[in-house]
């Protein structure tokens, strides 16, 4: 088999394990949503709900397709999906896909630069650590992280709400943008500090703490002595040679972080009333929004799959070996 064919074959094979991950996804989460209690009519119908009778709730129930059986409501729901209809949002009362459209952007924003800035950052303390291992400024920034990511997230972003927000006027405390600021830049990005600060606090550590272990696995390592016996620079090894054999364990740890700097968002979306599909997901659950909620979790679960689809590849490319390797990531 050419180069070509190795390459689409691969493609395929992630294209066709994308499908059945994401209908084996939405299998669970529809099953799982309509066996929650609660009652999806009053998200519908609001308090109205109290007010009507026995048959004109009835009627409401097929009128919605709630009087049905699971399995009918999935393979209904399943059949318009593949053409592009999601259904219909029972708390705003309109196409599931009006409603997330104009909050993915917002997520995606939030969430992007976080996770660009959590990177960045815990490269460079990871660095920093090696370069200074078992020195007191190693050790109080071990100390000084541990403790930062075992702070709750929603404990934080309430202590942070209640310094910059209530008590400095710095930051705004919740929303995406003021009203009738939604053009703004700057009004955005007032919005998005405090969410940010409350991501990055959370995750950096974690992130930090495993890379800076590697690192120091790998200037232990023989060629690393070699090197430094024809007189390079400890600083210049690590940027050098380190950076690039330990490249392949951090884009793994990026990959396999998403899922986790994603639940991060909906907390942090949460606390702050950020408009974001976080939010929307933790809303759609509240009030058995079944459609809303299967659109988000799908967005969410694409989002994971394709990080991994990018790891893979870029490690590939970093190490080529791993194209041939039996180990794979899927």
């Amino acid at each position: 088999m050419n180069k070509g064919n190795k390459i689409g074959a691969r493609i395929l094979k992630r294209i066709i394990l994308l499908a059945v991950v994401m209908f084996l996804l939405s299998v669970v989460v529809f099953w799982m949503a309509r066996l929650a209690p609660g009652d999806p009519l009053q998200s519908f119908y609001g308090d109205s709900l109290e007010m009507m009778t026995s048959e004109e709730i009835a009627a409401a129930r097929t009128r919605l397709g709630l009087d049905q059986g699971i399995a009918v409501q999935y393979v209904k729901w399943l059949t318009n999906a593949v053409h592009g209809e999601f259904g219909l949002s029972l708390k705003y009362r309109q196409p599931v896909m009006n409603v997330i459209k104009p909050l993915i952007g917002n997520t995606l924003v939030l969430g992007g630069v976080a996770y660009v800035v959590i990177f960045t950052l815990a490269i460079l303390i990871a660095i920093f650590c090696t370069l200074h291992e078992d020195q007191w400024i190693d050790r109080l920034i071990c100390k000084i992280g541990t403790v930062a990511f075992y702070v709750p997230a929603f404990w934080l972003g309430v202590v942070l709400i209640l310094i910059f927000s209530v008590n400095l006027g710095w930051f705004p405390s919740s929303g995406a943008y003021d009203v009738g600021m939604a053009d703004s830049i700057g009004n955005r990005i007032r919005h998005m500090v405090l969410p940010l600060v409350v991501m990055i606090l959370s995750h950096l550590w974690y992130y930090a703490y495993m890379i800076r272990n590697k690192f120091l696995d790998e200037v232990r390592k023989d060629y690393v002595l070699l090197a430094r016996v024809k007189g390079l620079s400890k600083r210049k090894i690590l940027w050098k040679h380190c950076l690039r054999n330990v490249m392949p364990t951090i884009v793994s740890i990026m990959a396999v972080s998403v899922p986790h700097v994603t639940g991060g968002t909906v907390t942090v979306e949460a606390v702050f009333n950020y408009a974001g599909i976080g939010n929307l997901a933790v809303e759609s659950a509240k009030y058995h929004d079944y459609n809303l909620l299967m659109v988000d979790v799908l967005i969410t679960g694409f989002i994971v799959f394709l990080s991994s689809f990018i790891a893979q590849t870029v490690n590939e490319e970093i190490d080529p070996r791993m194209k041939d390797s039996e180990v794979r990531v899927w």
